[in-house]
């Protein structure tokens, strides 16, 4: 395993530890565990660090002349994902997630490596910013850190960088819409060009139907769409999922996360050991997984729709499904006592070492042979269900166990979901199972470790949170496809025991 490069100073020993720790969040998604995830962190922040370091350089000998390039944490990113195309290429393709080798071998992952105007509309837009302006957004959006944090880093007046953070985004909306308009699209895309950038401009704006349908079939107007709407919270997405790609909505979610536990949110009362400041504690606690020192947040994905109207399309890289040797890494903020786990369930072995092997899509397991208890409560398929909590399970007289499952958001082809089951009893382990009616199928899942075999989900706890007080609570999420409907769950159980709906 390669040395890391040296740190030359303090700036870029700042710069090396928050960087690292964005690289390795990364290449644990896009590996299939903690020793690949390692070694392909190390390799990517190598490389990383390299082309940074010469794309500097170049910038102070062109003096004045503006370059394009990426900020240090969106280009180390970058150099993850072509790191995993390199094993890819050279026969290595076991060790990354399965779902990522079928995203590398299709026209998605080219569209990051293609012909310039070819390529996502917001890894354009940020490119063309000052590297300053795009870092400061990037921070403040992807990274999710407040802003007198990002005006300690950037070196901004804490009074005044709200203000430019504004104009930043403004900036990176022009450049998105200049982008968009100069991609070469089809007359229908032509004609909805001048309509998407009026709509999106406003909050209050009613969009036409007409654009609504067609902002769901098509995905590139989608993303530009995504892009100029600064209001409605959907930037963050639109900034991970175009300029990383594949997991980019994982790895957004994961460093909200992160960002939550060096801010102490995690840990009450924790501050920087340096400063006293409970901005950002640099002595933030780690966790083992496997051995390794894992210095990333949970596993997580967020469910943010990149259209309009609740029908649009998504950028289309993170329906990954889940895959079955994955531990999420451990909350940084969590620390518990070990105890010794009992026998999981056996999982039947699937092959994963080829993308043909993978998990099937949600289109192709709309046959769903599983039989529908009677009585059983559900819900239609539509968005505006999303946080609802629905029954999950009929009820069972002497269950020792009750079951919330929610969807938080939907989309057109896919959905975000929690599960809350309180227990009875105290638990040492625990796997919770249950059956979809519609032929649903789990993409990425945090807070747990996911099977799914037909329209049977088994999700068995991670290392962290194995251990459950009597009444007390376990939940985990997942971003799941859906065809046609998306009715809830059922035939929930807790380590094989009946629940009952929440």
């Amino acid at each position: 395993m390669p040395d890391l490069p040296t740190p030359k100073d303090a700036t870029e020993s700042a710069l090396f530890s928050e960087g690292w720790d964005a690289v390795l969040s990364y290449a644990d998604l896009c590996t299939s565990g903690s020793l690949t995830a390692h070694q392909l962190a190390t390799e990517a922040f190598t490389l990383g660090m390299r082309e940074v370091r010469a794309a500097a350089s170049t910038h102070v000998r062109g003096a004045g002349r503006r370059t394009a390039r990426l900020p240090t944490i969106p280009a180390l990113l970058t150099a993850v994902r072509d790191t995993a195309a390199a094993w890819e290429a050279a026969g290595q393709g076991h060790k990354l997630d399965p779902d990522l080798r079928l995203w590398l071998n299709s026209g998605k992952a080219a569209r990051h490596a293609g012909p310039p105007l070819e390529r996502p509309v917001a890894l354009r837009g940020l490119r063309d910013m000052q590297e300053a302006d795009a870092a400061l957004l990037w921070l403040a959006e992807v990274e999710a850190l407040p802003l007198p944090a990002v005006a300690r880093r950037r070196g901004l007046d804490p009074a005044t960088v709200a203000d430019e953070l504004d104009q930043v985004r403004t900036l990176f909306r022009d450049r998105c819409h200049r982008a968009h308009l100069d991609t070469p699209m089809d007359a229908q895309c032509r004609s909805y060009a001048r309509l998407l950038d009026a709509v999106t401009r406003s909050p209050t704006a009613d969009t036409p139907d007409d654009l609504s349908r067609h902002l769901a079939t098509c995905v590139r107007c989608a993303e530009a769409a995504a892009c100029l709407r600064l209001h409605g919270g959907g930037l963050p997405a639109a900034l991970a999922g175009g300029v990383i790609g594949w997991g980019g909505l994982a790895y957004l979610e994961r460093r909200r996360r992160s960002a939550e536990v060096r801010l102490g949110a995690g840990r009450p009362g924790a501050a920087d050991p340096a400063t006293g400041d409970p901005g950002e504690g640099t002595g933030r606690s780690r966790a083992l997984r496997g051995g390794l020192l894992a210095t990333a947040a949970l596993i997580s994905a967020l469910a943010l729709g990149v259209s309009l109207m609740p029908f649009g399309g998504g950028s289309g890289g993170d329906t990954a499904a889940a895959h079955d040797d994955r531990q999420p890494v451990a909350d940084p903020s969590v620390s518990r006592t070990p105890t010794p786990a009992p026998t999981r369930p056996p999982s039947p072995s699937s092959p994963a070492a080829t993308p043909s092997a993978t998990r099937t899509t949600a289109g192709s397991a709309r046959g769903n042979t599983d039989p529908e208890p009677q009585g059983s409560t559900s819900s239609s398929a539509h968005p505006s269900g999303a946080g609802r909590t629905t029954p999950a399970a009929t009820p069972t007289a002497d269950a020792g166990c009750r079951v919330a499952y929610d969807v938080v958001d939907q989309w057109s082809d896919g959905f975000q979901a929690t599960v809350t089951v309180t227990t009875d009893r105290p638990l040492n382990d625990w796997s919770v199972s249950w059956a979809f009616r519609d032929g649903q199928r789990v993409g990425q899942m945090w807070d747990a470790t996911v099977h799914q075999y037909g329209s049977r989900v088994t999700a068995t706890a991670a290392d962290y949170d194995r251990t459950v007080a009597a009444h007390g609570t376990l939940s985990f999420g997942f971003i799941g496809t859906w065809h046609d409907r998306n009715r809830a769950p059922y035939g929930f159980t807790l380590n094989g025991a009946s629940c009952t709906a929440g």
